[in-house]
């Protein structure tokens, strides 16, 4: 099997009716609905059986956007119901982005092709001199939206090292799965992502959300879409993380894998402990990368002095970006608190108002922190030694101005484009 899978010749411009886009410049804010049924799925164990089950029931259409999809017992699954589907005459669109699924191999792609799975790769590109070169602006959503009603989104790529059998490497990871008005929205998005015509929303019916919608609410079920582009949303979810911890009355969790944030969310954070809120962090202790817990570390003395929780989990490593506030809020996506994700990669995230999913979240996280974690305090965090503090010290500033600096640079524009086998027809 090949190991280049992506070469120039294999992929063509998809068909510019409606217009290509760079996914994620649609000018349209989601807002709040109500009447939704919210389910927390953790790892995979739990999100597998669901997605595919959903897919094999699937009677009309399959939209999916992933970051990841790796060639083992996961990403092979994936593809033998995807092309069940295609071949029972589903329509099935599925978006990979060319870094994070750059190892696919030709035969795995052209399978899917030849199926009649529509296929699409984000901003694919050739190793130079074997090292990739398309890092920057990646697509890190992870959708799934099953005929229209029925939704998925969190954290989770389709690769076996997010079940425990992996081994210790194993990732702990958290998704949602949505049923109810949501779905509307979350299927609007992910068609006018993938360039399939979808249903317009004009500029009257776009629902801009004033800040005081953000206060919470008594009624359960509500779900909103939030994501961020390199358009006109940039900023947005970090937006709604910062006013909830604005707002925060009792309680905060966070857990999420890659946190080095800026200097306002810092704030926040540490102005929610200040007011008293038992604030509660949980973050990598066993990372997958090294650069993530150094400059992480960075924040734990402006945090911990006052008085933020700051756990490590190291059973393995921790790949979720979830969160809640006191007893209604919660947030579940692809979203992590570092700059890649706040300031360059396409990203989705669902807010969640529901009191039950809020409390089952919570004590998921509870158990997490309690019984898997090592907490951090004032006077024991770890420091290391100083060329580890300094190696720190610079990555977290270079990280945090790192979007800016790229800006001044002349920069390409990402492109969603069809994989289409040389042996097979064009869509």
């Amino acid at each position: 099997m090949s190991s280049a899978p992506i070469e120039p010749a294999t992929i063509e411009h998809v068909p510019s009716t409606p217009p290509v886009r760079e996914p994620g410049v649609v000018d349209v804010e989601y807002g709040w609905q109500g009447n939704n049924l919210v389910q927390l799925l953790e790892n995979g164990e739990a999100y597998f059986p669901r997605v595919f089950e959903a897919m094999r029931q699937a009677k009309s259409e399959i939209l999916l956007e992933t970051f990841i999809v790796f060639e083992d017992k996961v990403g092979k699954e994936l593809q033998q119901v995807l092309i069940d589907a295609a071949q029972r005459g589903v329509r099935v669109t599925a978006s990979l982005d060319g870094f994070g699924s750059g190892e696919l191999s030709t035969e795995y792609l052209a399978a899917l092709s030849q199926a009649g799975v529509h296929l699409q790769i984000f901003d694919p590109a050739p190793k130079r001199l074997g090292i990739r070169t398309n890092w920057f602006r990646r697509l890190h959503r992870k959708i799934v939206v099953v005929d229209g009603t029925i939704a998925f989104i969190g954290g989770i790529n389709f690769s076996a090292d997010h079940l425990a059998d992996f081994g210790p490497e194993a990732k702990q990871d958290y998704s949602v799965e949505v049923q109810g008005p949501a779905v509307t929205d979350i299927h609007h998005f992910a068609l006018m992502q993938s360039g399939r015509p979808g249903r317009a929303k004009y500029w009257w019916q776009r629902r801009r959300q004033r800040r005081s919608e953000l206060a919470f609410s008594e009624h359960d079920g509500q779900v909103r879409l939030v994501y961020r582009d390199n358009g006109d949303h940039r900023t947005d979810i970090e937006e709604v993380y910062r006013l909830a911890l604005r707002s925060a009355q009792r309680r905060v969790v966070i857990a999420n894998a890659y946190f080095f944030p800026g200097y306002r969310l810092l704030r926040e954070i540490r102005n929610a402990a200040r007011r008293g809120v038992d604030v509660r962090l949980i973050l990598q202790g066993q990372p997958d990368l090294l650069v993530a817990k150094l400059a992480a570390r960075m924040t734990y003395d402006y945090l911990l002095k006052s008085g933020v929780q700051i756990h490590e989990y190291c059973e393995r490593p921790l790949h979720g970006k979830v969160a809640l506030v006191d007893e209604d809020w919660s947030t579940v996506g692809s979203s992590n608190l570092d700059p890649l994700s706040l300031s360059m990669n396409l990203e989705a995230n669902v807010l969640i108002r529901d009191r039950a999913f809020n409390r089952e979240l919570f004590e998921r996280l509870d158990i997490l922190s309690k019984h898997h974690c090592k907490a951090m305090s004032p006077d024991k965090a770890p420091r290391g030694r100083v060329w580890h503090m300094t190696v720190g010290f610079l990555v977290f500033h270079f990280l945090r101005h790192f979007p800016a600096w790229a800006g001044w640079l002349p920069a390409h524009k990402p492109r969603l484009k069809r994989f289409t086998h040389s042996g097979s027809e064009t869509p």
